[in-house]
């Protein structure tokens, strides 16, 4: 039972660890990200198996970790708010070609960040060809070109 205690509370805590991280952090890895993320993986090994080292104490960590992801998923599905509170919500960043400097600036985003979507995604190099540039939950930034006129 103690496997379970530490699956649950190593996901718990890492659950709050990346929210507070934010969005940012998912959107660009860099190379110090990418070594940050191995030894967290690392760490997260030893405490979710502490010296027991099983195949059984392993597939039972597994099991419940999998079971505690689709727990949340249920309770975005079916409970309101659920969603919103976990994932965040989508953020609009830029609005008919202006940045907003707010919302920038509480979701860590710059508006180099938007540029390099717009070209990216829509070949768009400069803010005032973007109608709407949208930060989604998944951390990526959407933009939406203002149609020709």
């Amino acid at each position: 039972m103690e496997m379970v205690f530490r699956a649950l509370a190593i996901y718990l805590i890492l659950l709050v660890v990346f929210k507070v991280a934010g969005r940012r952090a998912l959107l660009q890895m860099t190379s110090f990200d990418l070594i940050l993320l191995l030894i967290i993986s690392e760490a997260t090994q030893q405490a979710l198996l502490g010296n027991d080292f099983s195949v059984t104490g392993a597939m039972l960590t597994i099991v419940t970790l999998v079971v505690i992801d689709m727990l949340f998923g249920l309770m975005k599905k079916y409970l309101s708010g659920a969603e919103t509170v976990l994932d965040g919500s989508p953020v609009i960043l830029l609005e008919n070609g202006m940045p907003l400097p707010d919302k920038l600036k509480k979701v860590d985003v710059s508006c180099d960040d938007i540029l390099v979507a717009a070209r990216q995604t829509q070949g768009i190099e400069e803010f005032s060809k973007i109608k709407y540039a949208i930060l989604e939950r998944n951390g990526h930034i959407s933009i939406i070109p203002k149609e020709d006129q």
